[in-house]
């Protein structure tokens, strides 16, 4: 017996509105731009001979959409489409859109890509300095913004800085989730180890990818107040997918790469 899959239906949204009220953002004049980058690895359906088709797809949403997309509800709606058959990969791809944009309420696009172009992608690192090899005794993990400092020094630089040691856990399942984070300013010079501290304060915290991100970049904007600022995260890949959102006050153009853990 066969059945209609009601696609759009295992699709599961998150208002953006009730977590950016919880940090006190305001939410009609957001301090940021910004994009959430989905990297999809597990994306399959069937033409019309029933051949499976394969293919990597990157998901891009408008930080002015309305939800989020929940993660593993994404994975089961991509999943339903294995056994699907297409005439062509762009009426797959259709659909995808439509689908989306209706659960973010809000602007997506999509790109997808053949194995052979990503076996050319090689891995790569995010440029500046790498904070995480401090002899820093950490004692707490719980989060605490409070953990930031700025230098005395009030001459205005310009650095970016990085870590791998982000992680923070699902607020659904309570998994952890891992991730590589940049972090482009300009303004009074950051202490590396305060830093290095409060994101560690983040191995406790129960927030989705987007939400972490955007309460980072609040944090250091009100207690460092640098005058440019970009956060950038890179979160390692869970059930084929890898989420990577960005927020920035100034023009940024994220390099879309391909980190280690990715």
């Amino acid at each position: 017996m066969s059945f209609k899959i009601d696609h759009f239906a295992l699709l599961k949204s998150i208002p953006r509105k009730k977590h950016r009220e919880i940090i006190q953002l305001n939410c009609i004049h957001l301090p940021f731009i910004g994009k959430d980058i989905w990297t999809l690895y597990e994306l399959s359906w069937l033409n019309n001979n029933g051949l499976p088709q394969i293919a990597i797809a990157r998901i891009e949403v408008n930080i002015t959409s309305i939800n989020i997309i929940e993660s593993k509800s994404f994975k089961i709606y991509i999943n339903s489409f294995n056994q699907i058959k297409f005439d062509h990969y762009t009426t797959f791809i259709k659909i995808l859109e439509l689908d989306l944009t209706k659960c973010v309420c809000g602007k997506v696009s999509i790109t997808l890509f053949n194995l052979n172009e990503i076996k050319k992608q090689n891995i790569s690192e995010f440029y500046g300095i790498c904070i995480d090899k401090q002899d820093v005794q950490v004692t707490s993990y719980k989060y605490n913004p409070s953990l930031l400092t700025c230098s005395s020094n009030h001459s205005i630089i310009e650095e970016s800085l990085y870590s791998h040691l982000l992680k923070t856990n699902c607020p659904i399942t309570q998994q952890p989730d891992w991730a590589s984070i940049q972090i482009i300013y300009s303004g009074q010079k950051i202490d590396h180890t305060a830093l290095l501290c409060y994101l560690i304060s983040f191995r406790s915290c129960n927030e989705f990818h987007e939400e972490c991100i955007e309460r980072i970049f609040n944090d250091i904007e009100n207690v460092c107040k640098p005058e440019k600022l970009t956060v950038y995260a890179r979160y390692t890949r869970r059930g084929g997918i890898d989420i990577n959102p960005w927020r920035s006050n100034t023009t940024f153009s994220p390099c879309l790469i391909r980190m280690a853990r990715q």
